[in-house]
C-alpha cells in the first residue's frame, strides 16, 4: 500500500505541475489537484508514523 501511495503522490506532482503550467496556478483543477496531492501527503505521513 505504501509503494502504491508514493505512486499516486508521484503521478499527482506531475499532473499539478503540468496543469499550474498550462492553466495557471489559481485555476479551479490546479487547485483541485494542490488539495488531493496534499490529502496524499498527509496520508503517507500517517502510514510511516505506524
Amino acid at each position: 500500500m505504501y509503494r502504491e501511495l508514493e505512486l499516486k503522490i508521484k503521478e499527482f506532482r506531475k499532473k499539478l505541475l503540468e496543469t499550474g503550467i498550462e492553466k495557471g496556478l489559481n485555476h479551479k483543477e490546479t487547485l483541485k489537484c494542490s488539495q488531493r496531492l496534499d490529502k496524499l501527503i498527509l496520508k503517507q505521513c500517517l502510514i510511516s508514523k505506524q
